[in-house]
């Protein structure tokens, strides 16, 4: 990978994994189901006037976007509103990596890898660590709902990717191919009205126009590194790495931003986890490792410890 597209490719984690404090900073001001109603307007205009619908049908286009916009990030919102910290937030969510391959395995009969299942199994463990430490005192306390609610965020990425994989699949029979930012824009139509809708069901008119009459800068500023930073620069900066490089090279760098995202929380935050925490957090990480490499990187840890 060129150097450029390697500072470009560091940049996205960098602003994806700072992506988990951002919400949390908009969430002190404007309603979480609002917040992402917020996120897809500004992402999609004026952006959706310059960039080509993708051959995608209009379906594909419809579930993606109820899928990421309604379902991920709507539980991912409100789940951090009601006291999900921004860090393990970061990790957690990352569980989308091993429930995409049991999903591909049961409704596109895909087969699924020892290495998948094993790493699989080492993120439930690191899961259960996480999950076990709710309801203790502190400042990492995790309410069970928030903690759940997060799972399920993961849980809805990893259809939005079964969903890619149909399109995908769709598109390339009539000789076309996706494009990843086009079918971004274009998905974040979908959401703001359900969003709307839902955020109306949680809280009061009134409460909804008081958080835009006594808008902060904080809140302005969280809204668009959501909309410009995190879904058009990110995602349009890594498809187009993805575009130009094998998957198997700039997939990896993802595994970066709960890293990153640990790192700002406790910075901007000032969040302090358990060693509980911190352990169940590494053991996820590893369980990442392994999904995407298989045991190669355990194995060249302890051939080069034999050296």
């Amino acid at each position: 990978m060129k150097r450029r597209d390697l500072m470009l490719a560091l940049l996205v984690v960098i602003v994806w994994g700072a992506n988990f404090t951002v919400i949390k900073l908009g969430l002190s001001g404007i309603p979480p189901l609002l917040l992402v109603a917020l996120r897809y307007v500004f992402a999609v205009f004026p952006a959706i006037f310059f960039v080509k619908k993708p051959s995608v049908r209009w379906k594909y286009i419809v579930i993606y976007g109820i899928a990421v916009g309604v379902g991920q990030f709507s539980c991912l919102f409100y789940a951090m509103d009601i006291g999900m910290p921004a860090g393990i937030s970061s990790i957690v969510l990352q569980s989308q990596a091993f429930l995409t391959p049991l999903f591909a395995a049961i409704l596109l009969k895909e087969s699924i890898t020892s290495s998948q299942i094993t790493g699989l199994i080492i993120a439930g463990i690191g899961l259960c660590l996480i999950g076990g430490t709710i309801g203790d005192s502190g400042l990492s306390t995790i309410p069970f709902g928030a903690f759940l609610l997060t799972l399920l965020a993961a849980s809805f990425w990893a259809i939005s990717n079964i969903i890619l994989r149909y399109a995908k699949n769709d598109t390339e029979a009539q000789g076309e191919k996706i494009d990843m930012m086009g079918l971004v824009v274009w998905s974040s139509l979908i959401p703001p009205i359900p969003l709307l809708g839902i955020a109306l069901l949680l809280d009061s008119p009134e409460t909804l126009l008081n958080s835009f009459s006594n808008i902060s800068f904080i809140s302005v500023f969280s809204v668009l590194y959501l909309a410009l930073c995190a879904t058009l620069l990110g995602y349009g900066v890594w498809s187009d790495l993805i575009g130009k490089y094998p998957a198997a090279k700039v997939a990896p760098l993802s595994l970066l931003v709960p890293i990153t995202g640990l790192i700002t929380s406790q910075v901007v935050l000032g969040e302090r986890l358990t060693k509980i925490q911190w352990l169940g957090g590494a053991i996820i990480i590893l369980g990442l490792l392994i999904t995407n490499f298989g045991f190669a990187p355990i194995k060249a840890i302890f051939k080069s410890k034999d050296v």
